[in-house]
């Protein structure tokens, strides 16, 4: 066993799943996320609703900033990441400041090609700064190492920068006043791909009601440069159902195939 295949074999054994391969046939080799340039600017994401969704439903989405467009949220499309994490820093837009200790902007390679999008922070996210540090934030690195990804290497960010009170879901309200902050970061990431975990994450970044289960296994996009979506369970809701590990592998093949594929294309 090489050396790469052992350390796969390990962050598998840690994310709990047995992978079982023949002997004749190598192992399949680990996909690799390097920078590429973030140019173009980003808009929030265009996913027609199925026939099968309730009209009812789709009434209550939650409202796109870009309805109308408070002073607060001009030139956001324009600054850089400097500039950017000092806006969101200074944000004072929702009551959510009120009891934040801090605000939780992103982290990792800012020109990565895979972009993992969760839902808000915790409370030790809200301590330390940083998205997916507790033990949620653990068993996403090892899921993100077993696919061959290590973290540095992609780009974490959250649908709000400020840690809602109890932990609670975000209101539409906060996630309209958020939106542009993403918005700009996924512009300036310009990622191949994008993980969001979670059906908050999911829901919120492509505009839907409808459930994660119908989410997960389907190829959805986001913006007008169509960048692959991929939905998975969010790390914390595994660590109380480790059961779905394995279908949370599953979204990560399925990940790194359309990621594979969409390589191809640009070549």
């Amino acid at each position: 066993m090489g050396q790469d295949e052992g350390r796969r074999k390990h962050t598998l054994d840690a994310l709990g799943v047995t992978v079982w391969t023949r002997r004749d046939r190598p192992a399949e080799s680990l996909v690799a996320a390097h920078a590429t340039a973030a140019r173009a600017p980003a808009s929030t994401a265009t996913l027609p609703a199925t026939p099968s969704e309730d009209p009812a439903a789709s009434a209550a989405q939650p409202p796109s900033v870009a309805d109308a467009m408070p002073q607060r949220h001009l030139g956001i499309s324009e600054l850089d990441w400097e500039a950017l994490a000092a806006r969101v820093a200074a944000c004072t837009a929702c009551e959510l400041h009120q009891g934040r200790l801090q605000t939780v902007f992103g982290v990792g390679n800012p020109q990565a090609k895979w972009m993992v999008i969760g839902e808000a922070p915790g409370a030790e996210e809200d301590k330390r700064g940083e998205p997916f540090v507790g033990r949620a934030g653990q068993l996403l690195t090892a899921m993100l190492a077993a696919a061959g990804l290590p973290r540095p290497e992609v780009y974490i960010a959250n649908i709000l920068k400020c840690r809602p009170p109890g932990n609670r879901d975000p209101l539409p309200a906060e996630v309209a006043q958020c939106e542009h902050y993403l918005a700009r970061q996924i512009a300036l990431v310009q990622p191949r791909l994008i993980l969001a975990v979670g059906r908050i994450a999911a829901q919120n970044l492509l505009k839907v009601q409808t459930p994660l289960s119908r989410l997960r296994g389907q190829r959805h996009s986001y913006g007008p440069r169509e960048v692959p979506v991929v939905v998975t369970y969010h790390p914390a809701y595994l660590l109380r159902s480790p059961g779905e590990k394995r279908r949370a592998w599953e979204d990560l093949q399925f990940a790194r195939q359309i990621f594979a594929t969409q390589a191809g294309t640009d070549e």
